[in-house]
């Protein structure tokens, strides 16, 4: 029972405070922002979501191992690499989804500015639940 609370407590000291959801608020608006550049570029929509969620990437990951996830952080070395290497996979299904959500929806002729708010959410919570139980667990 002292364990699920700590999990609990340390869960919401993540995300109902806001860290991770402003983590993910900054990384959003980079994400946004370069999609809608890339759409007006001409950039088709899939390979644009594609884009534009790999900045986002980079912006989150900065974010959370310094502001968010600080506790799960793993020392320098080895297993810092590999932490990050769980966060890019964890990063790439959510890019997956993303890009398939998004082509998905252009497909089905849907404004591709709908589907990528579509996206943001499912990508947010995937990614969300990989971070906190498998790339920071504590």
């Amino acid at each position: 029972m002292d364990e699920l609370r700590r999990y609990l407590r340390h869960t919401a000291e993540r995300l109902v405070p806001g860290r991770y959801l402003a983590a993910s608020a900054v990384a959003l608006g980079f994400d946004m922002g370069s999609f809608l550049v890339l759409l007006a570029l001409g950039i088709a929509a899939a390979p644009a979501a594609a884009l534009s969620y790999t900045l986002g990437i980079g912006v989150h990951w900065f974010i959370s191992s310094r502001a968010v996830f600080v506790t799960g952080v793993a020392a320098r070395g080895p297993a810092r690499t590999r932490q990050k290497a769980l966060f890019v996979a964890s990063a790439l299904v959510g890019l997956a989804l993303t890009a398939g959500i998004v082509g998905l929806g252009a497909a089905l002729g849907l404004d591709p500015r709908l589907a990528k708010i579509a996206a943001v959410g499912v990508s947010f919570a995937a990614t969300w639940l990989l971070r906190a139980r498998i790339v920071f667990a504590v």
